[in-house]
């Protein structure tokens, strides 16, 4: 894709080419933050996107009231997939039904070579990958624990704390150093399919969110919601510890002890967690948003990763899986759930 008339591209910071592949609201906010850390980057996304960028460029702010803004000149967005053929880093961030589409644009038009990180939900992705491109990519996995709220004419917001994952590569460590202090802060682990799984754990929430219609302060502040989130926790805990997998801590509160933190009782979640947590009152789960939008979600990726995993082991995931069904029933326009209906919808009690 050529650089529109006129962008005026940014110091590239000893590094070549970074696209994000499936700029979206995560993709527009990490990518929007590398490029003002120094980075050159390119976005590929959606139409509605371009057409706003073009106008308005981006405009990123955080739950700390960090800002910034890139003129349109300054942003290199188009929904060409040949820019890939530029790019020596493409941060995937697509959907995770998205992957094998995603994977064929890599496979067809970006250098054979480039390393493709997976900045996307779900355990399987990188498989899905390693899968459809074989040798000729490095494929590397990474994870993203916040959710971006789109607030309209180009502007992204991240609403809750949280640092960007990756595995410890030498691309990728090139990529910290360059990167820096940022919202979209990149740092490193050996250690990635833990931190994936305990992601998945974390994510959870994300599924009782988008069933209440909320935002995130409002839900977490029902306890009969996490309850229902903590039970599927519990689950997730009973299954990843038959199965011989070991979630690591993502975040303040290690994954074994995170069920008690989210249903504890209300006095002692509000008043030591919930201050602890930095969410700000705009910020909803993912899974919200693309029911909000008409949007297939990504339930089969998170409560169905466990679901899956449960149907491997030859036992039930009883919660998760009807967590699951109501989601589905919820896409195809069911109404948001009261916190005592739902307890007794998913738990009978």
């Amino acid at each position: 894709m050529a650089a529109r008339p006129g962008r005026q591209r940014l110091p590239r910071a000893g590094l070549t080419k970074v696209v994000v592949l499936g700029a979206g609201s995560i993709g527009c906010f990490v990518g929007g933050c590398w490029q003002v850390a120094g980075l050159d980057v390119g976005f590929v996304g959606r139409p509605n996107f371009d057409r706003e960028i073009t106008e308005h460029g981006l405009t990123l702010t955080d739950y700390s009231g960090w800002q910034a803004t890139l003129a349109p000149d300054q942003v290199d967005y188009g929904t060409d997939p040949g820019a890939l053929a530029d790019a020596d880093i493409i941060a995937l961030c697509v959907k995770s039904g998205a992957t094998v589409d995603a994977a064929r644009e890599i496979g067809t038009h970006a250098r054979p070579g480039a390393t493709v990180i997976s900045f996307q939900n779900g355990i399987g992705n990188v498989d899905v990958l390693e899968r459809e491109l074989g040798q000729r990519f490095t494929v590397v996995r990474g994870m993203v624990p916040y959710n971006v709220a789109y607030l309209g004419n180009g502007r992204f917001h991240k609403g809750v704390a949280g640092i960007l994952y990756a595995e410890d590569r030498p691309e990728t460590r090139a990529m910290s150093d360059a990167i820096g202090q940022s919202p979209a802060a990149l740092k490193l682990s050996q250690d990635m399919l833990g931190i994936a799984w305990g992601k998945l754990l974390i994510n959870l929430n994300n599924a009782v969110n988008a069933l209440s219609g909320r935002t995130l302060v409002e839900q977490l502040r029902g306890r009969d919601y996490r309850r229902v989130v903590a039970a599927s926790q519990r689950e997730g805990l009973r299954l990843l510890a038959r199965a011989g997998i070991q979630p690591a801590k993502v975040g303040a509160v290690g994954p074994k002890l995170l069920p008690s933190v989210i249903g504890s009782p209300d006095w002692l979640f509000r008043n030591l967690f919930m201050k602890a947590w930095k969410i700000d009152a705009k910020a909803r789960s993912s899974m919200a948003d693309d029911l909000a939008a008409g949007r297939k979600t990504e339930v089969d990726y998170i409560n169905g990763e466990l679901v899956s995993l449960a149907d491997r082991l030859g036992v039930d995931a009883r919660v998760n899986r009807k967590i699951a069904e109501l989601i589905r029933k919820a896409e195809a326009g069911a109404s948001p759930w009261e916190a005592a209906d739902l307890r007794r919808e998913v738990l009978g009690r």
